[in-house]
């Protein structure tokens, strides 16, 4: 699976995403405590962009009158209709055995790590032609 470096930890503060297109597809990717998790930044149900949602957490209550608020900042919530879905599985809260959105592996590596490759650069012919750059794809 391709490596794609999108940033450095000081660019998502804690509590904070990111929304950005890796290899045309649109994704948000989160910094719980310093620990990130990514998601396809596309609602399944109406398309909506997740990362436009509100971060909230999961209100439980096992008895009349008693409520519970946990896992605060680990939900998203769809702008559109308030679907939700789990920032670390992308499961979704509305229709958990049928609904999920799609959720990538993300990892931190120091530079020195990264260094070591391995990488293939994209190279692509550039020539000059009666004063015009032309870039061959």
């Amino acid at each position: 699976m391709a490596k794609h470096i999108i940033g450095s930890v000081g660019d998502i503060p804690n509590g904070g995403r990111l929304a950005l297109v890796v290899k045309g597809r649109p994704i948000v990717v989160f910094n719980r405590d310093g620990q990130y998790f990514a998601l396809l930044d596309r609602c399944p149900h109406s398309g909506a962009k997740l990362s436009l949602g509100l971060l909230t957490g999961i209100l439980q209550s096992n008895a009349p009158g008693c409520f519970r608020y946990s896992r605060e900042g680990e939900i998203i919530k769809c702008p559109w209709h308030g679907w939700e879905f789990d920032i670390r599985s992308g499961q979704s809260y509305c229709s958990p055995q049928s609904v999920k959105t799609r959720s990538y592996d993300v990892k931190v590596q120091s530079g020195a790590e990264l260094e070591n490759g391995p990488y293939v650069a994209d190279t692509f012919s550039v020539s000059v032609e009666s004063e015009y750059i032309v870039l061959e794809m």
